[in-house]
């Protein structure tokens, strides 16, 4: 495997030859080589030896050479030496300089040559694997054709021009059988960089897949005219599209099904007859979840903001219509607008506003002392709790027909003599509870909270100081995508995140962990910080 004059042309012809069947730099394929050249000179003066090839990539002649770095102390006799050993190679050597002396030409050998070729074949390989990464990873949210190269186990690896992709079995939709030699459309959902090469991972499940289909579909869609908000998807069964216009002239959704349904019967058509109902999008989420529902018909909806759930009342014959087919309509209509939904008929709210009005008329009789009617009444106007009817303004129970200026004080007083004989019996019991007076007097708890915090372990204002907002409030946490309710410890006296905050700092500020310069400070920081959220989403 000498190098001879006749055939250094042909080391560039090949690297040449070999760069274009790679579709790879053909400078990459001569380092390759000088990287093998290396290798195998080393295999037969050394491994120790720092020996480097280099070829001329105009002549491509090969010049072997072996270097040593000059140093102040030898730890490696094969890549240093002395300064003083230094000066019988070059004039005035310093330390850090290069010894560079040139090899001979030599016959590698076979086994060498072999070893030669399996280092260019390697190099050639991990520059065709960065090519084919560095070509995918920026098509990640794109569609691509392919053919179908193989199947195995059930998933799908598909030819895509300069390398494989896989679309595995659950990113393929129901019932879809593919065959070697079948075309196939798919979305890139993830490529990554790996060992054994790029991994390019395709999805015809995805709900982005039908996003972009419609894209090439519709083209106010490409030209961000009409905007595709949200898209939940049963692939194969059922879909649900969420899509506004920012030019009032053009209908979303009539543009998206098409002249005689063409534009949306030509997605369907790839998606395997998949059905899709297409929604106007609308940021008021009751009102988007309503059109969601649809074909269901809503008479009333009740949005819970803080706990991200919606509650939604449909008349007695829709129910099973809302619901859908093993649950499908509610499931996608929740994954659309992001909501927790919770469906009651007409008959199951009515009977719920009964039993509601019954504890409550019930609460005003056995505390007030009052008749039937008058609780009615009472509960009638909207008045719920003792607390409400003892401290309102009078003028809001004169209002209440039947009622004078001496039946309204009397209710008041009733109310509010209730409410002391409660608090009173609720301190009694916290101080059972082994509640201390420091938190008895920490202002803002009421005696019922006291209460409430003792059966939880909350006895002096120090365990009250180290409580999170949420540990009183409660709050929802998502888990494998599942959001899970975390129960407050005053969740059912009406304490929100806000208050619960706002009473923990102000424990923590009585103690003296915090002060108000740090609470100003931390304020003034958060409002930056929004600040320059607004600023960025403006932009």
């Amino acid at each position: 495997m000498a190098i001879t004059s006749a055939n250094r042309l042909e080391l560039l012809q090949i690297a040449d030859s070999v760069a274009r069947e790679k579709m790879i730099d053909p400078d990459l394929v001569l380092q390759a080589m000088e990287e093998s050249y290396a290798k195998a000179a080393k295999s037969k003066y050394g491994a120790d030896l720092d020996i480097r090839a280099n070829i001329d990539r105009k002549s491509g002649e090969l010049q072997m050479t072996r270097v040593r770095e000059v140093v102040q102390e030898v730890e490696d006799y094969s890549t240093q030496m002395t300064v003083e050993e230094a000066k019988a190679h070059i004039d005035n050597p310093e330390v850090g300089s290069l010894i560079i002396d040139e090899l001979p030409p030599m016959d590698f050998g076979r086994i060498a040559a072999q070893s030669a070729k399996q280092v260019i074949l390697q190099k050639v390989r991990e520059a065709e694997r960065d090519r084919q990464y560095e070509e995918f990873k920026d098509r990640q949210g794109e569609i691509i054709n392919g053919l179908v190269k193989r199947v195995e186990y059930g998933n799908v690896i598909v030819d895509v021009g300069r390398g494989e992709a896989v679309c595995r079995r659950d990113q393929l939709i129901n019932r879809e059988m593919f065959r070697n030699g079948d075309r196939i459309r798919a979305y890139i959902k993830e490529v990554r960089s790996e060992t054994r090469g790029p991994q390019i991972f395709l999805s015809r499940t995805a709900p982005e897949f039908m996003a972009e289909l419609f894209k090439m579909e519709v083209p106010e869609i490409y030209d961000g005219i009409i905007e595709i908000k949200a898209v939940a998807r049963d692939p194969g069964s059922r879909a649900k599209i969420g899509v506004i216009s920012y030019d009032n002239s053009i209908d979303p959704v009539g543009a998206c099904v098409g002249m005689r349904g063409s534009r949306v019967q030509a997605v369907v058509n790839e998606l395997q007859g998949e059905k899709i109902d297409i929604i106007p999008w609308n940021e008021d989420a009751p009102t988007f979840l309503v059109n969601a529902l649809q074909p269901a018909e809503v008479t009333k909806v009740v949005l819970d903001d803080d706990a991200e759930r919606i509650e939604v009342v449909v008349p007695d014959e829709q129910l099973s219509l809302a619901i859908g087919r093993r649950g499908q309509n509610v499931r996608l209509a929740s994954q659309l607008t992001g909501l927790d939904i919770d469906i009651l008929t007409e008959a199951d709210e009515s009977e719920r506003r009964q039993k509601e009005f019954e504890v409550r008329s019930k609460l005003f009789m056995d505390t007030m002392n009052v008749d039937e009617v008058v609780a009615q009444l009472l509960v009638s106007e909207g008045f719920a709790s003792l607390e409400e009817v003892a401290y309102v303004e009078i003028d809001e129970l004169l209002v209440i027909e039947g009622f004078d200026q001496d039946t309204a004080e009397e209710l008041q007083a009733r109310a509010r003599e209730s409410l002391d004989e409660l608090n009173a019996k609720a301190i009694a019991e916290a101080r059972e509870m082994g509640v201390e007076q420091s938190l008895i007097d920490f202002e803002g708890l009421s005696p019922q909270m006291l209460v409430a915090l003792g059966k939880d372990d909350v006895k002096t204002i120090e365990d009250f100081a180290t409580c999170a907002d949420w540990e009183l409030a409660g709050g929802y946490t998502t888990v494998n995508g599942e959001r899970h309710k975390d129960d407050g410890i005053l969740e059912q006296l009406d304490v929100n995140l806000e208050e619960a905050q706002e009473l923990i700092m102000a424990a923590r500020l009585q103690l003296g962990w915090v002060t108000e310069e740090q609470l100003a400070e931390d304020a003034a920081t958060e409002e930056d910080g929004e600040g320059e959220t607004s600023q960025e989403t403006e932009a």
